[in-house]
């Protein structure tokens, strides 16, 4: 019977097998990146909001304490957005005049909240609660980043999965004193490795198989 393939037939069969191993590497290693770039995940992108309102200006120059307007970050799940009754608490006597905050004005007289442009946005699969990441010690900056110096608010880290994770399997290396939550100026070298595993017992954070659960970020 003769010989159906050549024999240069089993050198392409080897060299196509490569190929695609090579290919499945190549389109495996751009899936990652893509899925990590600031095109899906709207790292650094800022959003137009109602009012470009600025953190820069508001907490790095007059230094307003996160508190004053996300009352809720210690007790809720939800940092809260501030009712425009908290923007007027300065503007009815700073800026009063001013046609850049007319849409506050307005929103105060017609008792109607401003639609904000959400810029930390999970998804609804996943829970996350404010509150009990500051009672362990995580500081606003760990997440959000430098807010004193965003004049417009971006998303600072991509929120994904691999993010959260890194935090739970070794949340000791993101954890602060709880008097420095709210100090933008924190740097994690501020603590040596030993101080933050005593800061780690004295919160009483759960082991890493708890943290890792599934059942802890999704419910």
């Amino acid at each position: 019977m003769a010989q159906v393939f050549h024999r240069a037939a089993n050198n392409v069969a080897k060299i196509s097998i490569v190929v695609a191993i090579i290919l499945a590497g190549v389109a495996g290693y751009v899936y990652t990146q893509v899925a990590r770039s600031s095109y899906l995940t709207g790292r650094y992108l800022e959003k137009q909001q109602p009012v470009q309102f600025s953190h820069k200006h508001h907490v790095g120059d007059d230094g307003i304490d996160c508190r004053y307007c996300h009352t809720a970050v210690e007790t809720s799940y939800s940092a809260g957005i501030p009712p425009t009754q908290t923007c007027m608490n300065c503007h009815s006597q700073i800026w009063s005049d001013s046609p850049y905050l007319e849409p506050v004005r307005a929103s105060y007289r017609e008792n109607k909240p401003i639609e904000w442009e959400r810029v930390h946005d999970l998804p609804e699969f996943a829970y996350f609660n404010h509150s009990i990441h500051i009672a362990k010690g995580v500081g606003c900056s760990t997440c959000h980043g430098q807010i004193d110096n965003m004049p417009a608010v971006y998303q600072e880290n991509t929120l994904q999965m691999e993010w959260c994770l890194a935090c739970h399997r070794e949340p000791e290396k993101y954890i602060r004193p709880k008097s420095e939550i709210y100090n933008m100026n924190w740097q994690d070298a501020d603590l040596t490795a030993q101080e933050r595993l005593n800061l780690k017992a004295d919160y009483k954070i759960r082991s890493k198989e708890m943290l890792t659960s599934c059942s802890t970020c999704h419910r």
